[in-house]
């Protein structure tokens, strides 16, 4: 089976497009393996998280296809981010690279299961396709919003075995300056998987 898109447009991003600040607590208290989920969630909860923050956590996932990242691609982007404090809502919207994106879904499963591993839990997570970017967007945002398919969906072995070969490669890049969100990752995909 071929690539989707063969030629996908590449954007230059900074290192730090954000800022070292969006690495502070909220990152590191994703990572602190020393911390229990209490712990951890008491802490958030005297935080505030901003888009900012839930873009670096999110920036650097791989591209399924290709071995860019989402931000590299413009698959996500700081602006299509929002915090919601008062109703304890973070709605993504991501943009495919081509309209017929065979791997939309994938993508959005990889942004929600970063986001549910790292936010506190007492955030509603909303991940969606970008109005008119995809030709099947309403059965993909359909898809990702419900948590009875995600849960299928990832009781799928196949699906299994595909996010299992993501998650060899984020162990690759667990040497590099993203080794939290690598090994973010693959604790998240070790939990869905069963190890």
């Amino acid at each position: 089976m071929g690539l989707d898109n063969v030629n996908p447009t590449v954007y230059s991003v900074s290192k730090d497009t954000y800022g070292q600040s969006a690495r502070s607590k909220l990152w590191r208290m994703s990572q602190n393996s020393e911390s229990t989920d209490s712990e951890t969630e008491m802490q958030a909860e005297a935080e505030e998280i901003d888009a900012g923050e839930v873009f670096d956590l999110i920036r650097n996932i791989n591209d399924p296809e290709h071995p860019l990242t989402l931000e590299q691609l413009h698959v996500a982007q700081l602006r299509h981010i929002t915090v919601d404090h008062e109703n304890s809502r973070i709605s993504v919207v991501f943009t495919p690279t081509i309209p017929h994106c065979s791997m939309a879904t994938l993508i959005g499963l990889c942004i929600r299961v970063q986001l549910l591993r790292c936010l506190p839990a007492r955030f509603k997570v909303d991940i969606n396709v970008e109005e008119g970017t995809h030709q099947s967007e309403k059965s993909v945002n359909k898809q990702l919003n419900d948590k009875e398919r995600v849960a299928a969906a990832m009781e799928n072995s196949h699906l299994v075995e595909v996010v299992n070969q993501v998650r060899k490669r984020v162990k690759r890049i667990a040497h590099s300056n993203d080794a939290c969100f690598a090994q973010c990752l693959a604790t998240t995909i070790d939990k869905i998987a069963g190890y």
